[in-house]
């Protein structure tokens, strides 16, 4: 099979594939490789088969997407239409330093990419020496002899400027396997690259909800406190009055201490809540690349519903996640790395050439004084103990275990999209089901609460009521809060809005590399942030005092 010598082109007739590239490619790479086409060895890739189901179990109820309305490429966060959640997480691709770091492992692969298509060309090497020879006036007298005697000190000056250059012919495709697998890598690198920032993206909206829900929380608990507030001053009043239900002693001293611990426990857990909020105001802030110090977000309450998430057929996850297409492009890498193995069965063809100019001036670049030399080898290893057939045996065993990891990846993924799909759906139903709980509670603790006015019932049955009130209250808030969870898990696990349309191509990462390549790192400016968000500057960062 032949093939050219650059590992940008796929598969396909050579002259339409040379057409494509247009100087989009290296030429001179092109050129070799139509000059000196081989055999590559090692098996072509071909994508293994994954585990794909016909449909989500847990779809029962959900509008399937269209290519219309599935989820949007880019900002996936969109349809929960909250600026403020907006601002934080386009600062993430800025200023989230993981994904800086796969950034910078994104650039080092397709340096790499470079590294193993400069084997393609021959390298060359060029000198200039100089040598002083002093030789003395006995320095030829052998044995006593008198042979040189006299001839005196003499000094001699000898110029050399050696040219050579070897090349390394890729008969077997050794080099073009190599550069497939770096191209595949590299490749793979971007997907990690767009999965670190999809997972950062993720982690920042979970805690920016979690944040909203302890907001919620703590307004609850403001709220629980002032009824909580109004049933001790009754109980006060009354025990003033030295008032009571008929048929018993009255309002005690311990109803009072009663009705005050509910409202000194109900302010000590509304205090509470702010250590939660900080953390998570904290995390943020470490998520879009900043100190917490410079990160203060304004109190906003968790809203009521969770946006409606399309879901596409199971098998267009596998061209929606990264870390699957990440897990694919694993395969290829591995795959062309056989052919890089085998390759080591057959001889290795080099070209060699040299020219050496030699004389007693400065400049001896003159034909008559030159030595040339040109050569050619072939290096075949006859015997090694078995050390090729064993890489050969290891680069096949590293692709079955890409092979096993890109199908548990898939699954994996199918996986986490069926818990969210579980998640979001009995949520929901059970939403509905507390927030009647907690509208019959607050009927329950407002007739309550008018009848122990009027002294028909003791304190026992308010307190009773207004706790029950509370757990319902915070029962709901926890699932609103799930909710908000599991709507951002689900677009993870679908993707987000990435696909594979995304990556890279393999002519793209061999064009335009730069020596010198500028990662975005520094945040973007304050003046972007909502108004109720505040990015403070280092410099004007308050100064705390003791």
């Amino acid at each position: 099979m032949y093939a050219l010598a650059h590992a940008g082109l796929r598969q396909g007739g050579w002259v339409r594939r040379i057409f494509a590239l247009r100087g989009q490619a290296s030429a001179s790479a092109l050129l070799l490789a139509l000059l000196l086409p081989g055999c590559a060895v090692g098996p072509d890739y071909a994508r293994e088969p994954a585990p794909v189901p016909a449909t989500y179990k847990e779809l029962k109820g959900w509008k399937r997407a269209t290519p219309s309305d599935d989820l949007a490429r880019g900002n996936w966060w969109a349809p929960f239409r909250d600026s403020r959640l907006d601002a934080l997480l386009r600062e993430v691709e800025i200023s989230n330093q993981t994904v800086a770091a796969a950034a910078a492992a994104y650039e080092q692969s397709r340096a790499i990419i470079t590294e193993a298509q400069s084997a393609l060309f021959p390298t060359a090497t060029a000198g200039y020496g100089v040598t002083r020879t002093r030789t003395g006036a006995l320095a030829g007298t052998t044995g006593g002899s008198a042979v040189g005697f006299g001839l005196g000190t003499r000094h001699t000056t000898q110029y050399s400027a050696p040219i050579s250059g070897a090349w390394d012919l890729d008969v077997w495709g050794k080099v073009r396997r190599t550069i497939e697998a770096d191209t595949s890598a590299a490749q793979a690198s971007a997907a990690d690259l767009d999965n670190a920032k999809l997972s950062a993206q993720a982690q920042l909206a979970t805690a920016y909800f979690n944040l909203l829900a302890a907001d919620s929380l703590r307004d609850l608990l403001h709220r629980a406190a002032a009824q909580y507030r109004e049933t001790y001053e009754i109980t006060l009043n009354k025990y003033k009055a030295g008032y009571g239900p008929s048929g018993t002693t009255g309002t005690t001293s311990a109803d009072v201490a009663l009705a005050q611990s509910q409202v000194l426990a109900i302010e000590a857990q509304e205090l509470s809540v702010g250590v939660q909020r900080a953390q998570f105001e904290h995390a943020i802030a470490v998520l879009i690349g900043r100190p917490p110090a410079e990160l203060t977000i304004g109190p906003r309450l968790l809203g009521s519903r969770i946006p409606s998430i399309p879901v596409a057929v199971p098998s267009a996850l596998l061209e929606r996640r990264p870390d699957i297409a990440a897990a694919e492009r694993t395969m290829q890498d591995n795959n062309a790395m056989i052919g890089v193995a085998e390759a080591a069965y057959f001889p290795d063809v080099s070209l060699s050439s040299m020219v050496q100019f030699i004389g007693p001036i400065p400049l001896p670049f003159t034909a008559a004084r030159s030595i040339q030399q040109i050569g050619a080898a072939a290096t075949q290893t006859l015997f090694n103990g078995g050390l090729t057939g064993a890489q050969v045996d290891a680069a096949r065993a590293v692709y079955f275990g890409s092979v096993a990891t890109y199908r548990q990846t898939v699954l994996t993924a199918f996986q986490q999209v069926e818990d969210e799909l579980a998640a979001i759906r009995i949520y929901t139903r059970q939403l509905a089901i507390d927030q009647q709980a907690v509208k019959n509670a607050s009927e329950a603790v407002r007739v309550f609460t008018n009848q122990y006015r009027a002294g028909i019932v003791d304190l026992t049955t308010v307190v009773t009521a207004e706790t029950n009130l509370l757990s319902d209250e915070e029962t709901e808030l926890a699932v609103r809060q799930n909710l908000f969870l599991a709507s951002v898990s689900l677009i993870e696990a679908l993707g987000g809005g990435w696909d594979t349309t995304l990556l890279p191509t393999q002519v793209q990462l061999m064009k335009g590399f730069s020596l010198l390549p500028k990662l975005e790192s520094t945040p973007s400016a304050v003046e972007s942030a909502p108004s109720d968000t505040t990015l403070r500057n280092p410099q004007n960062a308050p100064q705390v005092t003791q």
